[in-house]
């Protein structure tokens, strides 16, 4: 399964590409050697410089051996790797045990810590998977679970993505009862941090107001819709463009004109 708006090389650069440097003085053939021969951080060092040269399998034999010593990174990069059928036959079920085996470990890290952004990226996993399921293993959907780890990645990371699912679930009633005022307001923090698909959502619900029972803002609900597109990957351009041009038809020239105004304001909060 390919895990939505996560992507491969996404989770903190930062800490990765520092390691890259020293991986270029190790010694391939040295996974051979007594696994505690190196520190997991210089294993995780390892697999990421093979797996960027395109060396997949050398790349999966350092990760494991990180992963096995405790490595949050190389567990994290080995689920995706799973989970996306990259260098390795697809398994969901084997991607699950990884990001379960990251935030089993590291549920004591704070949201400052160094392997934050690795335990997030792994709780909505995690959510995604209990969302659905994995057929033919014992992991069955349980949206009631899904939307208690969204909340956690929302709550405690401030995670956008996990906020934007988090909407979506208490707008739909998925997984518990609906909340559509308690679902405007996580997608309006996923919005604040430049989610653009948690502002088209955002938008378009403020559109009218009904749903969320808030009062319409036409202009601002087409300003947030008309920027998300604007800002939105190709992928996700496919179910907002409707949306907008929808918000768009049903709009007056005024209304239209006022939105191409508030189109260049950071803060498009609803009243």
């Amino acid at each position: 399964m390919r895990l939505t708006g996560v992507s491969v090389l996404c989770l903190p650069l930062v800490i990765v590409c520092s390691l890259v440097g020293q991986a270029w003085a190790l010694d391939p053939l040295s996974l051979a050697a007594d696994p505690h021969s190196k520190s997991p951080r210089e294993f995780f060092s390892m697999g990421f410089a093979a797996y960027k040269r395109g060396h997949k399998l050398e790349a999966l034999q350092a990760l494991q051996r990180a992963a096995d010593l405790g490595h949050a990174g190389a567990r994290w990069k080995l689920g995706q790797m799973y989970a996306e059928g990259d260098g390795v036959k697809e398994d969901d079920f084997e991607a699950f045990k990884m990001f379960e085996e990251i935030v089993r470990d590291q549920e004591d890290d704070t949201s400052s810590s160094p392997n934050a952004a690795y335990v997030a990226s792994a709780v909505i996993a995690l959510a995604e998977y209990m969302r659905s399921g994995i057929p033919g293993t014992p992991v069955s959907a349980d949206p009631a679970q899904a939307r208690q780890l969204y909340a956690h990645a929302a709550t405690y990371f401030g995670d956008a993505q996990a906020q934007f699912e988090l909407g979506r679930m208490l707008l739909a009633g998925e997984g518990g009862r609906p909340n559509p005022r308690q679902a405007a307001r996580w997608l309006q923090l996923a919005a604040k941090k430049g989610y653009a698909k948690a502002e088209a959502l955002l938008g378009y619900l403020l559109f009218d107001g009904e749903t969320i029972s808030l009062q319409a803002e036409p202009a601002k609900g087409l300003a947030m819709l008309t920027r998300a597109l604007k800002a939105a990957p190709d992928k996700d351009k496919d179910w907002i463009r409707p949306l907008q041009e929808e918000a768009f038809s049903l709009s007056s020239e005024t209304e239209r004109r006022t939105a191409l105004a508030y189109a260049s304001q950071s803060d498009l909060d609803p009243q």
